[in-house]
């Protein structure tokens, strides 16, 4: 009986040891998030549709103008 209550204490002893140590001796390793980086957009310059638009004008202007001086 001597020996039967000795082994319960080292089976108790053992299981609470080890559920102490579940969590490990080294220090936990902090989340790395990883940063992609984004270029930002590219900005257009609106004289891409300005001057079309301004040439168009310019060209209906010559046109509509009248170039002969007879009808006067």
């Amino acid at each position: 009986m001597r020996l039967t209550k000795t082994l319960i204490a080292v089976a108790l002893a053992a299981t609470t040891a080890t559920t102490a140590m579940a969590g490990g001796l080294a220090p936990a390793a902090p989340d790395t998030t990883v940063v992609v980086p984004v270029e930002p957009p590219v900005q257009r310059s609106s004289w891409g549709i300005i001057l079309p638009i301004l040439g168009a004008a310019l060209l209906i202007g010559l046109a509509t103008s009248g170039g002969s001086d007879d009808e006067e």
